[in-house]
């Protein structure tokens, strides 16, 4: 693993924060708000650290799936509320704030999606 400026990567990050944003802007709810951000987000952590870390791209796949599921998982036991952060509202987007099962299939889809990008 070595650090490495990486600017296709860079700037897919940089236009996946900004449809991010927008998502969580101006949509509340359905499909594209609940399901395709979450497929989006992990795409975006992905691009993220690959701006910046060279390493196989099978480590940082498998490192942004667990820190995905692992942000799901503490949703399951009210981490907000434990925080005492169940009204900031920066906090509930970026961390959520109920479990769901489907986003762990989102998550899972999108990881996949963006590694046979990424090999490609």
């Amino acid at each position: 693993m070595t650090i490495k400026f990486n600017k296709p990567f860079f700037t897919s990050s940089m236009l996946l924060f900004y449809s991010e944003v927008c998502i969580a802007t101006f949509l509340t709810e359905g499909f594209i708000r609940h399901t395709f951000g979450d497929f989006l987000v992990v795409i975006l952590m992905y691009c993220t650290i690959r701006s910046f870390v060279k390493t196989k791209p099978i480590y940082i796949a498998s490192t942004v799936l667990i820190i995905a599921f692992g942000i799901e998982f503490l949703q399951l036991y009210n981490l907000l509320e434990y925080l005492n952060l169940s009204d900031n509202t920066l906090a509930t987007i970026i961390l959520g704030s109920t479990f769901e099962t489907s986003d762990l299939v989102a998550y899972t889809f999108g990881i996949i999606s963006i590694y046979l990008i990424d090999k490609v």
